[in-house]
């Protein structure tokens, strides 16, 4: 069999390892500067607990679980049922009305089969890391102290199209607050963004919208009852553009009159504040929509007095982030100078835990894409030397005596945290060399007969070719 990868996944060299632990070390430090504590969940949760979170498209690109066992006994009833056409059983199997009888020619496939995954899967892999996390607030509520800072670093699955920054598996690094409606936690968000991608180097622009104004927009359009519609068909505004999602709208029975209100949508300045005010004018009376630009109006402010350039954070009008959860401020984060899409993302869901039957839990949370951030750095050349983990020294093997002596000092080398390693066989002293070099080895240490004698060290920088003879003990000292 030849041997190959689920298209979507990756394995990781130790290079890369390196440099993902290079960027997970500097997020998870600013995390605990700001006063998030780490949580972990289950990669699979019950399905139902995902489901109907993410917005139609979402729950499509859940991985579901099979059950184990004869988890096609369910499915081959209801296909005995479909041959037998008994459109009484039919109904009763999925305690469900159909507009009519299936056809005996129809496969049960045909006959909505996605009716039949509650009773051949109740898993699923983790398609995010926050729904889980209001599963686990709402099981401990009674035990946690808010409002509750947690952050999480872990993987996620999703049944995508893979391409370029995009996977079916991937991490996820999120920092969240729950128990707080103070819009305080958004102007801080945004310093944590600000702070983490300053460290990596990475030059970004965070746009930021307000899920009550895209209600406000509905409301203003005449079109309340299609908001979730328009605002999955705004979310697509970057990969098909103004007139892929005009004709999106039109496809959700959007009516000409309502998108030609929305035009002013696809013409909007470059001036926050001025674009806020065009929305205050157009919301008179219109009272969800004058909250959300309340709301967008104090995190830019208070974003702009501690001293954040508003060319870093941008009013992005048609910014929706088509998760249904979302309910007030929504983050998205890109990269400058990289083509990619977006490398972090977020916003407020104030009434998440309301499903796991917990009320009055507000919560605000932000996610950094490990994947996409080391696609970039990568792209733009970002990673220090240091973010490589290279052995400082390897041994040469002599053998006998000089093998002894040499683990000896590598041990010692070892208690004082500095990387060593033996060569693991008595070999030619070329190739030797020639495993340094292939392992980024930055010296090759010789402790022969005359070392030994002289109580002396001798080792070469391969990079500099520069070779030194020192004292035991300078050695171990330097």
């Amino acid at each position: 069999m030849k041997p190959s990868l689920a298209k979507g996944t990756r394995d990781f060299t130790s290079l890369e390892v390196s440099r993902r632990k290079y960027i997970i070390n500097i997020l998870q430090k600013n995390f605990e500067l700001f006063g998030f504590q780490p949580l972990e969940t289950p990669s699979f949760e019950n399905l139902s607990t995902l489901t109907g979170k993410y917005g139609e498209e979402g729950d499509r690109l859940i991985f579901k679980i099979l059950n184990s066992g004869d988890y096609l006994k369910e499915a081959k009833k209801f296909s005995e049922i479909i041959q037998n056409n008994d459109y009484t059983e039919v109904r009763e199997f999925f305690n469900e009305e159909y507009d009519e009888a299936p056809s005996k020619d129809d496969s049960f496939a045909k006959v909505n089969s996605t009716r039949l995954i509650p009773y051949i899967s109740d898993k699923a892999l983790r398609y995010d890391l926050t729904v889980p996390f209001a599963r686990f607030v709402a099981m401990n509520h009674g035990k946690l102290t808010f409002p509750y800072k947690r952050y999480q670093i872990q993987p996620v699955w999703r049944a995508d199209r893979p391409q370029k920054g995009r996977f079916r598996e991937f991490y996820q690094c999120d920092a969240d607050v729950v128990g707080s409606e103070s819009l305080w936690q958004e102007v801080d968000l945004v310093q944590l963004y600000l702070k983490s991608f300053a460290q990596l180097k990475v030059s970004v622009t965070i746009h930021i919208n307000n899920r009550k104004i895209l209600s406000g927009l509905a409301e203003y359009a005449g079109i309340t009852d299609k908001l979730i519609d328009f605002t999955v068909a705004l979310d697509k505004l970057d990969k098909i553009g103004k007139d892929g999602v005009v004709k999106e709208l039109f496809e959700r029975n959007i009516s000409q009159e309502s998108i030609d209100k929305l035009d002013f949508l696809f013409n909007q300045s470059n001036d926050a504040l001025e674009n806020l005010l065009q929305l205050k004018e157009k919301f008179v009376g219109n009272e969800i929509g004058l909250k959300g630009v309340e709301e967008l109006e104090f995190v830019i402010t208070q974003s702009l007095n501690l001293g954040v350039d508003l060319q870093n954070l941008v009013f992005d009008i048609t910014l929706a982030r088509g998760l249904d959860y979302y309910t007030g401020a929504i983050f998205e984060v890109k990269a400058d100078e990289a083509q990619m899409g977006s490398i972090g993302g977020g916003g407020r869901y104030d009434n998440l835990t309301e499903v796991f039957g917990v009320k009055n839990v507000p919560g605000i949370g932000i996610s950094f894409g490990l994947d996409r951030i080391y696609l970039v750095m990568e792209e733009l050349n970002l990673f220090p030397e240091e973010a490589a983990s290279n052995v400082e020294y390897l041994f040469a093997n002599f053998g006998g005596e000089e093998t002894s002596e040499a683990l000896k000092l590598i041990i010692q080398l070892r208690a004082k945290g500095i990387s060593a390693e033996l060569y693991p066989e008595s070999a030619k002293i070329n190739k030797q060399f020639t495993y340094a070099e292939k392992k980024g080895i930055k010296n090759l240490v010789f402790l022969g007969e005359e070392e030994l004698k002289n109580n002396t060290v001798t080792f070469k920088n391969l990079e500099a070719g520069e070779q030194k003879t020192v004292s035991l003990e300078e050695f171990l000292n330097s």
